[in-house]
């Protein structure tokens, strides 16, 4: 496929609370197809963990992730 699937952007930025919620949305890109793009950022907001993971649709020729 060479185009994300439902017409989603070729990058995207998840953002939440570290929860269920969020990981299913995560698992759930990467079940598409897309990549994770480096690392998540993490910080704390006085209650509770909030996290963002970069999602990226790999371009043609680009290797499979593992």
């Amino acid at each position: 496929m060479k185009a994300p699937p439902d017409g989603l952007p070729v990058y995207r930025v998840l953002t939440g609370p570290d929860d269920v919620a969020f990981r299913r949305r995560v698992g759930e890109a990467l079940a598409t197809g897309c990549r994770l793009h480096e690392g998540p950022s993490v910080t704390f907001d006085g209650d509770r963990v909030v996290v963002a993971q970069a999602v990226v649709w790999p371009r043609a020729g680009d290797a499979p992730s593992a």
